[in-house]
């Protein structure tokens, strides 16, 4: 009787957010249909959750179904993970922005290491060159990912990868970079003692019972997690991820999470729960390319003849899709997740934004 009352109550409150969000199901089911879109969808208002959905499979060869319980690989919204660790670090006066690689890491074997400074490491200006070579589906499937499929350590990635001279001056140019993220995971690391994993969730996963997340190793089998598929152009087809180790994105991607578990990082980081508003501040400057400490930053980002702020975290390895976005000043969020590349999320997001403010 008690569980029946129960539900019957979260039935009310959650019609009762639907009524505050008309048409919401029918508009954003037309727009993921149109899409083709293979996943999960939540969007969070002021007043609480007004969407929830899942579609599609998370498993094509027996036909498993998405649904709001479906863990995803959530690739480089890792970074916004990482970042929010650097800034924990930053307020406990542990780490410095400005100061140097060579300062947390002595070690370091890199030319840029006495010249590389932690803000340009989160905001990929750290001149390093880029990790990731490989630019075509073409040459993968010709010549393989070797950074991503050899099981290599954390220590070997940073030697192999993340410790030439660098190619630009560092703070001059934007370069999306997972390196620069490894390097911070490795930082977070020597600081704390313990192993990146063991930071994450001691500082955010347990802290917000975030107990569906964590970090993906070839050797584990995660229960729930959808299997991930990419299209083949040049066959025509969804085809199954290439073979990698996803560990060794780590810092910078190795993550998996589900909806809910996601929207609490969310409502906690932007409701000042894990960082106080003044580093969020510093997060969310936008600076090169617009993009800040792990995110982009769009000032005037136009919704309906309206300028907002938005920060947008999105991540993509091969089938695995993933979006953060957020409008700062209707305090809305919306979390897209897929395991197919079937739809652009960008696109997605912006036109479900549309509909929702």
């Amino acid at each position: 009787m008690k569980r029946f009352v129960s539900l019957f109550i979260c039935s009310l409150l959650f019609n009762s957010l639907f009524a505050q969000f008309p048409g919401a199901s029918h508009i954003i089911d037309s727009i993921t249909k149109n899409s083709n879109f293979n996943g999960t969808i939540i969007i969070k208002k002021k007043s609480g959750i007004v969407y929830q959905k899942s579609f599609g499979l998370a498993n094509f060869p027996f036909k498993v179904p998405n649904t709001i319980k479906t863990k995803y690989k959530i690739a480089s919204v890792t970074k916004l993970f990482t970042s929010v660790l650097i800034m924990q670090l930053a307020e406990e006066g542990k780490i410095d922005v400005t100061k140097h690689i060579i300062d947390y890491l002595p070690d370091y074997t890199g030319e840029g290491g006495n010249k590389i400074t932690i803000r340009q490491l989160l905001n990929h200006t750290s001149g390093m060159p880029n990790i990731d070579t490989v630019k075509s589906i073409e040459s993968a499937l010709k010549n393989g990912i070797p950074v991503y499929q050899h099981p290599f350590t954390t220590d070997e990635l940073l030697t192999r990868y993340c410790s030439d001279k660098p190619v630009n001056e560092p703070g001059k140019v934007f370069d999306y970079n997972n390196a620069d993220y490894i390097v911070l995971g490795k930082i977070i690391e020597r600081i704390y003692h313990k192993t990146y994993d063991q930071v994450l969730t001691e500082k955010i996963l347990k802290p917000l019972h975030m107990n569906n997340s964590g970090l993906l190793y070839q050797q584990n089998i995660i229960t729930g997690l959808a299997d991930t598929y990419f299209i083949r152009d040049d066959l025509g087809k969804l085809v199954p991820d290439l073979p990698v180790y996803m560990e060794n994105w780590y810092a910078a991607g190795a993550m998996y999470s589900d909806a809910n578990d996601l929207l609490l990082f969310s409502n906690a980081l932007f409701g000042r729960k894990l960082l106080k508003q003044a580093s969020l501040n510093e997060m969310f400057a936008p600076g090169l390319d617009e993009y800040g400490y792990g995110v982009w930053v769009y000032k005037d980002y136009t919704i309906n003849k309206k300028n907002y702020t938005i920060v947008k975290r999105p991540g993509r390895i091969m089938g695995a899709q993933s979006m953060l976005f957020h409008i700062l000043e209707e305090d809305a969020t919306m979390l897209i997740l897929s395991n197919t590349g079937t739809t652009g999320l960008d696109d997605l997001a912006a036109k479900i934004a549309t509909k929702i403010i």
